[in-house]
């Protein structure tokens, strides 16, 4: 009989049978994230090794946290390029002329780039511990739901701008309350611990970045009333993958606060 572990790469199922080995992994992948950004004039990275991919990223940009999630999750070979977005990299440019992050390079010099996309290539190239649904009809929920999320991210930006400017923001902060207790009554009709179901899948990880930081820009009042997306947030910040994918509150904050002073320090904590 054929076994169930054929296509497995013994990599995988060694993170299977031993979360010992998967913490350890994750651990590395933690310290290989704490690289300082490179910015315009530094050399360009050598090509990226074989059996291995190249994240260009920002340790504190949610859409590249997203694609760093999935491939922690998946326990997929990689190593991480931090990107100074204010003063990028002129080879930067020429591999993704949009100058985003996230953005995948392949061994054969494949340029993948935004978050939805690199997360969706990442589970088809690298099959092990698929985050996606299987079927036609959840994918489509799954990119419904991420649509309906997209309304949620300016929000998150707009509020503590405006906040900072001294405006009125009671009628964003109603908006954004109303947005999560859409996602809460989608998560209710689900009756399952996560949106991906009874473990964390790709629609929890694509939305995951923003609620990490509710505290750091003191909306996590914007909860009350949505007990399932409140549970759910709980749960989330419990997962092993994300505790390793992001920062602190505090290193939050302290970054954050560079930001909106207009002078982003990409490298902080480092």
């Amino acid at each position: 009989m054929k076994s169930k572990y054929t296509s497995f790469q013994p990599r995988a199922i060694l993170f299977s049978y031993f979360p010992f080995f998967h913490q350890l992994n994750l651990f590395i992948v933690r310290k290989m994230a704490s690289v300082k950004c490179v910015s315009k004039g530094c050399g360009a990275p050598g090509p990226v090794p074989a059996g291995s991919i190249r994240l260009y990223s920002m340790r504190f940009c949610p859409f590249a946290q997203r694609t760093r999630l999935v491939l922690n999750a998946k326990g997929i070979k990689h190593d991480i390029v931090n990107i100074n977005l204010r003063d990028k990299p002129d080879w930067f440019l020429e591999k993704n002329p949009l100058g985003q992050v996230p953005t995948l390079e392949t061994s054969a010099g494949e340029v993948i780039y935004e978050s939805p996309i690199t997360c969706e290539y990442l589970d088809e190239v690298y099959p092990e511990k698929k985050l996606l649904p299987e079927t036609p009809l959840g994918k489509a929920q799954h990119r419904m739901l991420l649509e309906n999320f997209s309304k949620i991210t300016p929000l998150t930006y707009k509020i503590p701008m405006g906040r900072l400017k001294g405006e009125d923001i009671s009628g964003l902060h109603t908006e954004l309350k109303k947005r999560f207790s859409v996602l809460n009554e989608a998560l209710a009709k689900k009756k399952s611990k996560f949106f991906s179901g009874d473990g964390v899948g790709m629609t929890d990880y694509m939305a995951w970045p923003w609620f990490e930081r509710l505290e750091v820009f003191e909306l996590s009042d914007c909860l009350e009333g949505s007990p399932e997306l409140k549970a759910w947030v709980q749960r989330m910040s419990q997962d092993p993958v994300v505790q390793v994918s992001g920062h602190s509150v505090d290193i939050y904050k302290d970054y954050y606060k560079t930001y909106l002073e207009g002078k982003p320090n990409f490298d902080y904590g480092l």
